[in-house]
């Protein structure tokens, strides 16, 4: 009997995805839990594995389409078996399949009668994959996540620590770049959905705000040495301390102080956020940028901050984000000073009243005391939205930042 393949529901709110790349093509083989196709959702490519082992007897969904939360993708079946328009019809789809279809639900099952109620949390295709090839059973892995996560090195880890002996090759997904097409000796980059997103995106905030810049300038001597006294000690908790985990956390006292730009413009009136949701640009190179949020900021230390942002920039640049975690920031960090930029003037990521720009830093000749002195300093650009906030009231949450980077302790 044929096995149909829906869209899964793959994050809160994630209602809709783009189908990216079909991995497989009508009259190929494929094994369960194998790599289907990929789709995107708000810049968040993610692979659904394949149901059933058998024949990809019907492609629905074409690729750059969107498709809801439930809708039918293919369908998978034995060689030569026949798709009937019943099959194909989109009231044969199961009332039930879209509460039962998140990726989550691939987890191999667990063999610990006595843990059989634990609650894994998130899992996804690739970790549900790989545990499946290696019968590994989760409940026995640590997450090393955001909140627990097992990740996929975390399965790997157990696997080759020599819990598991039995060690199988998984298949290699050949990843074509986009497609180029000459223009009378000129070549036409196709535009991929993440791109699209980012312009659109972009676009509409600049539609929708008065962006406003602001800039002040930081010594980041007493942060620079605070970090070289204890980065040695982070590395042993297996965390890498960066200057963005500082950044993070002044922002974070910044908006503590000044709740009005941890909010976001309505018709209504100001909505002001209970929790600091901070996101952080990663840039992907010529794949464009996304932005992984950070929930609950105001109640991490520095250790913990530290952590998260390893955590989301790592599986931000291999494509392990899934489409939550790119949802609900409520401000935003942009570190352009990484490729040498020393200030910038960042779009604000809607609905957000601002996004702080950080450059490079340079060892620059500053007057203290009336003294000359050599500072590590770096510039801050605060784009904010003149709807929300006027100059003195974001100079006021700027200047806080800046006081937090240059009295730390």
């Amino acid at each position: 009997m044929a096995t149909k393949v829906y869209v899964p529901r793959l994050g809160e709110g994630v209602d809709e995805v783009t189908v990216t790349k079909w991995l497989k093509q009508e009259g190929d083989s494929i094994n369960e839990l194998e790599p289907l196709l990929e789709v995107n959702t708000d810049k968040v490519d993610t692979e659904i594995p394949a149901p059933a082992t058998g024949t990809i007897l019907k492609i629905i969904a074409q690729e750059g389409i969107a498709a809801k939360v439930g809708e039918l993708l293919a369908i998978i079946g034995k060689p030569g078996e026949a798709v009937d328009s019943e099959q194909l019809s989109v009231d044969s789809v199961p009332a039930q399949k879209t509460a039962q279809s998140p990726i989550s639900n691939l987890q191999p099952p667990i063999t610990d009668h006595a843990s059989r109620s634990t609650y894994l949390g998130f899992i996804s295709p690739v970790v549900a994959k790989i545990a499946a090839e290696h019968g590994v059973d989760l409940s026995q892995v640590n997450g090393t996540g955001l909140s627990g996560r097992i990740t996929k090195n975390d399965v790997l880890s157990y696997v080759y620590s020599g819990q598991k002996s039995q060690v199988k090759s998984q298949p290699m997904v050949n990843r074509q770049s986009s497609i180029v097409a000459p223009v009378e000796g000129d070549q036409l980059i196709k535009h991929t959905t993440m791109r699209k997103s980012i312009a659109q995106h972009m676009v509409e905030s600049k539609h929708t705000s008065p962006h406003v810049l602001t800039v002040m300038e930081a010594d980041m001597s007493k942060i620079s040495k605070h970090r070289a006294a204890n980065k040695a000690a982070f590395e042993r908790d297996g965390v890498n301390l960066t200057f963005t985990a500082y950044f993070m956390m002044a922002i974070v006292a910044g908006l503590k102080a000044y709740p009005q730009t941890n909010s976001s413009w309505t018709d209504e009136g100001l909505l002001v956020h209970k929790n600091v949701n901070l996101g952080m640009a990663v840039s992907l190179g010529e794949d464009g940028l996304i932005v992984p949020v950070i929930k609950k900021a105001e109640d991490l230390s520095l250790l913990a901050m530290a952590r998260a942002v390893n955590d989301l920039a790592n599986r931000a640049r291999t494509k392990k984000l899934q489409p939550d975690e790119v949802k609900g920031g409520t401000f935003t960090l942009t570190n352009h000073g990484v490729s040498g930029s020393l200030f910038a003037f960042p779009v604000i990521n809607q609905p957000q009243a601002g996004i702080l720009g950080v450059g490079a830093m340079q060892k620059r000749v500053v007057v203290i005391d009336d003294a000359i002195a050599i500072r590590p300093m770096v510039y801050m650009s605060f784009v904010f939205d003149h709807r929300i906030l006027d100059g003195a009231s974001a100079d006021w949450f700027l200047a806080k930042v800046k006081e937090t980077l240059e009295n730390w302790a």
